[in-house]
């Protein structure tokens, strides 16, 4: 019998982040600070306009595209808060969350040998997703010095004859990380310079804590290079809404609508009608849930500080990136040992490229409550580790 499976499938890594949880779903008393996902439940405005669609019998599908009046939302939202604008029409499509965004710009884009610049450490799916557009991944690595930002100079020495696009993934995950206007500016010249485009990951737009986001969209000369890629997961609570949208040049989004047609077809129509109403009238909502997230953070680095713990100041999305290579251990067998000793679930740095060796990504979307408890966990793992070393 043949073999049934596509080499370069099979050659793909499963995902790094869900390694301990289903250990963490059968160890009594667990807890977990592993998951990127918003504890708050959707607010109650935007279910109720679900609920309300399909009272209306709203049930079918919407056009390929996204429904208009939500596509007309984006751009309203997207021109009021980061001063970028789009044509509704041509230049804005919904997808099934940010991530189908990803993978259908990369096929959308690449050619066969096209290399695709990740920095790193970031999130599982940009490499995957370059592999499967059939394109060569180039893992730039980021620097805790430099807050794990990219560097104009960084993106210089990666760039080859054969580079054609750039993963912006900022606000970041796994480290928090975020680019200000003076950072994007310096990597805007390089990306001209060299004729590159950008797919900017922003889905964490609105979960930032030191100035408003800018998106590199909005920059001189990048708005036609850019692919802005956001959602409703992160900043609305709506994960299981599964509900994205990408927006860019028309000749761009005209190939990518090809592949959600195929594959896809529409976003799911009860999903967008509830979009609708969270960007009319959720920016309370967001706001709310921001200064929230603010407290939790700066509570976490208040403990990381009184445990001698290393960890940067994260300025964007609800995740901590805190180092532990004082103890001599890979972060998979110092995250292994703290889930057995203390019961608590974090995610190695390495699930995020090889770069993450030596961090942690520690959650912060989960109650102060919880993360009193996590943190005691910590101190007292890490207290014991120092005492024996």
């Amino acid at each position: 019998m043949r073999d049934p499976l596509n080499k370069t499938i099979v050659n793909i890594q499963p995902s790094g982040i869900r390694k301990f949880f289903d250990v963490v779903s059968e160890m009594e008393g667990a807890i977990s600070l592993g998951v990127g996902e918003p504890d708050f439940d959707t607010p109650w405005h935007i279910r109720d306009e679900g609920i309300y669609s399909l009272e209306k019998g709203r049930t079918h599908y919407t056009s390929n595209a996204g429904l208009k009046e939500l596509k007309i939302e984006i751009d309203r939202f997207l021109t009021r808060r980061y001063g970028i604008s789009y044509d509704p029409i041509t230049e804005i499509m919904v997808t099934v969350g940010g991530s189908e965004a990803i993978d259908i710009a990369m096929r959308a884009m690449l050619d066969p040998g096209d290399e695709v610049l990740i920095p790193q450490p970031s999130y599982v799916s940009y490499v995957p997703c370059a592999v499967l557009a059939n394109g060569v991944p180039v893992v730039i690595e980021l620097q805790a010095e430099n807050e794990f930002r990219l560097t104009a100079e960084e993106l210089e020495a990666a760039i080859t004859p054969k580079t054609k696009l750039l993963v912006l993934p900022f606000p970041n995950n796994p480290t928090g990380a975020v680019m200000e206007r003076e950072d994007l500016e310096k990597i805007a010249e390089v990306v001209k310079k060299h004729d590159l485009f950008i797919l900017s990951d922003e889905i964490y737009s609105e979960l930032t804590y030191l100035e408003n986001h800018v998106s590199i969209a909005s920059l001189p000369g990048m708005w036609e290079r850019t692919i802005v890629i956001n959602g409703f997961s992160k900043s609305h609570a709506m994960t299981g809404w599964r509900l994205g949208y990408a927006c860019g040049p028309a000749v761009i989004l005209e190939q990518m609508l090809k592949i959600h047609q195929y594959a896809i077809m529409c976003a799911p129509t009860t999903s967008q009608y509830a979009a609708v109403e969270a960007l009319r009238n959720g920016d309370d909502d967001v706001k709310a849930m921001r200064e929230e997230y603010d407290g939790r953070r700066r509570y976490l680095l208040h403990r990381f500080k009184e445990m001698g713990l290393s960890c940067f100041e994260p300025f964007g999305a609800f995740y901590m990136f805190p180092c532990i290579k004082e103890f001599g251990m890979t972060s998979d067998e110092f995250a292994t040992k703290l889930l057995n000793a203390r019961k608590l679930a974090v995610v190695p740095g390495t699930a995020f490229g090889d770069c993450g060796e030596g961090f942690l990504r520690i959650s912060y979307a989960y109650s102060l409550e919880n993360l009193k408890k996590a943190m005691d966990r910590l101190e007292a793992f890490i207290t014991e580790l120092r005492m024996k070393g």
